[in-house]
């Protein structure tokens, strides 16, 4: 992605989130800045795996998610005062903050589409700084950031990931965050459209 492309993705990241109006925002995109958020891959080797993927990720959850609140709402006019727009923005924008410091660029050596070694230029996890999981670091550092932020929203957060190596307690936990607001399957369902959909690689013809 051209350097220009990069900074306008990063400007509508940014305005999407100021438009919000949320308390401290602006410290929030400080603090995710200093972090590495915007020169991020969205993971190490899978969907976006370059630098910025994070923010177009992000980006594609959003739009997502606007999508299917849309189609929501159609459906279910009565659930439209449970998903607004500002909620929508700060939980799909803001969901994988804690990627921002997880992926160090490395090299290595990798068989190429014929068959020869060539040295590779790769991300390596690196999770030992803050090990404290995945979407439970993302609320952590929102609420480090002193972001104005609600229950549904953290609840939303957290549960991104849906039900994917979740202990017993978890599960009952994630079921009863979706009972309490729509907004946890709602970011759940769009990120897995964005990383699984939107992010898939071009079929090779």
């Amino acid at each position: 992605m051209s350097q220009e492309n990069k900074a306008q993705q990063r400007e509508r990241f940014c305005n999407i989130l100021r438009a919000t109006g949320r308390e401290n925002i602006d410290y929030v995109i400080e603090d995710i800045e200093a972090l590495g958020f915007f020169e991020a891959p969205a993971s190490a080797q899978g969907h976006y795996s370059y630098a910025g993927g994070l923010v177009d990720h992000s980006l594609n959850v959003y739009d997502a998610a606007m999508a299917l609140r849309e189609s929501t709402v159609a459906a279910r006019p009565d659930l439209a005062e449970q998903l607004p727009e500002d909620s929508i923005a700060i939980a799909a924008l803001l969901h994988d903050v804690c990627k921002a410091d997880l992926y160090v660029a490395a090299k290595r050596k990798k068989k190429n589409e014929i068959g020869i070694y060539e040295t590779q230029d790769i991300y390596e996890i690196h999770d030992e700084h803050f090990p404290i999981g995945h979407g439970e670091k993302s609320a952590m550092i929102l609420l480090r950031s002193g972001l104005d932020i609600g229950e549904d929203e953290l609840c939303a957060i957290r549960w991104h990931m849906g039900q994917w190596n979740l202990s017993r307690d978890d599960e009952k936990f994630y079921r009863q965050a979706g009972k309490i607001s729509p907004l946890p399957p709602l970011i759940h369902a769009a990120d897995t459209v964005a990383s699984a959909l939107l992010e898939r690689p071009a079929s090779k013809m």
